[in-house]
């Protein structure tokens, strides 16, 4: 009987292991990777749409996105800021950023940084 207690707290600690497993692959199938509970992100959508509005455009490589709620995120964070309109690609890692104003490297970081990721690159985007 000595030899079963050592087995069986074994047995129960790989058991408690798999179930925080299962729950946490549950929870990023269901929300995203980045998603790991909460409600989900709404997408903001900027209150001037129309790209001609916008003169400055910026392409944006960007480092930490893994899902579609990433990239939403980071549209979000530009949406957020008066003048800035963003359009993401989670497969090319990289924002397209059309600004009224001319916005600064500075200022872009910051926006991205604060989003949770990180700008690898920034170039101004070809005239349109």
């Amino acid at each position: 009987m000595d030899g079963v207690w050592p087995t069986v707290i074994i047995c129960a600690v790989l058991a408690l292991i798999a179930a925080l497993a299962i729950r946490s692959y549950v929870k990023k199938l269901r929300n995203g990777c980045c998603g790991a509970g909460g409600d989900s992100e709404k997408r903001l959508r900027p209150p001037d749409r129309e790209l001609s509005h916008y003169p400055y455009a910026w392409r944006i490589k960007i480092d930490g996105m893994s899902c579609k709620r990433c990239a939403l995120r980071i549209e979000n964070a530009f949406h957020e800021k008066d003048g800035f309109y963003a359009k993401v690609s989670l497969k090319n890692k990289e924002a397209i950023v059309y600004t009224k104003s001319k916005a600064s490297r500075q200022e872009l970081t910051g926006i991205v940084e604060r989003a949770g990721y990180q700008l690898l690159s920034l170039e101004q985007a070809a005239e349109r």
